[in-house]
């Protein structure tokens, strides 16, 4: 059954969404899922290959796909400016440089996208959003949790992200603004193909899933439909684990 049979149908009619990172995986997921639901999307990629890709599939056909490097403060403000209105903010764009994290230069890199992008994107879009009582889900990980030994930077990243989502959530309450966070666990996305693909790599990950299996995408956009639906309108601050079971053990 499709994630979205689970939600009423048009939920998010007439409401507009932002979701940074959605060419592919999570991100894409997610803007799929609220299109399915009646919202008008818009997903950023950061490259105009990736844009054109996604934009180039039919199965995409709907949402609005543009180029956005959330490096750029300026490029984001731009943005921003082309949206009428504002319901719903996703944060899934990011980056993982595995091994070479370690170095400084990498490491500020990685966290000047996975962490200050998002708070770069949440502070241009406070004012539209404030105007929509709207909410904001951003993507937190596993390493929001743990330590990663190859991806300093990524967890220490994600890390910040679920800081940012409760401190946000306190700040922005009276405002009548809601910011909660997905973690993923372990996602069969392009950014884990290697691990899916390698049987010793993946063995320790599914043995200590509860569930025994990778997640989807499109769990992890239910997780995140949930979150800015009006089924939650008394969560924020919340980082909900979408893991197959995995932080329990």
């Amino acid at each position: 059954m499709p994630i979205t049979d689970a939600f009423a149908p048009r939920l998010f009619n007439g409401q507009t969404v932002l979701i940074t990172g959605g060419t592919s995986g999570i991100g894409l997921a997610c803007a799929r899922a609220f299109r399915d639901l009646g919202a008008d999307v818009t997903a950023t990629g950061a490259r105009e290959p990736e844009r054109m890709r996604a934009a180039d599939d039919e199965t995409n056909a709907g949402i609005s796909f543009t180029v956005l490097d959330v490096r750029g403060g300026r490029s984001i403000d731009h943005l921003l400016t082309q949206f009428n209105r504002l319901d719903v903010l996703v944060n899934a764009a990011g980056v993982i440089r595995r091994d070479m994290e370690h170095d400084p230069e990498v490491f500020a890199d990685v966290i000047s996208v996975n962490l200050t992008g998002a708070m770069r994107v949440c502070s241009a879009a406070k004012a539209k959003l404030l105007e929509t009582k709207g909410s904001v889900v951003n993507v937190a990980s596993m390493l929001t949790f743990f330590g990663g030994p190859r991806v300093p930077a990524y967890s220490a990243s994600k890390g910040g992200v679920g800081q940012l989502t409760k401190s946000l959530a306190a700040a922005w309450a009276a405002d009548g603004i809601r910011v909660n966070a997905v973690a993923p666990g372990w996602i069969a996305t392009p950014l884990t193909q290697a691990l899916q693909d390698d049987p010793e790599r993946s063995r320790p990950i599914l043995s200590r899933t509860p569930m025994g299996r990778w997640g989807t995408p499109e769990e992890v956009a239910g997780g995140a439909i949930f979150l800015a639906s009006p089924a939650a309108r008394f969560v924020t601050g919340a980082i909900l684990a979408i893991d197959g079971g995995y932080l329990t053990m």
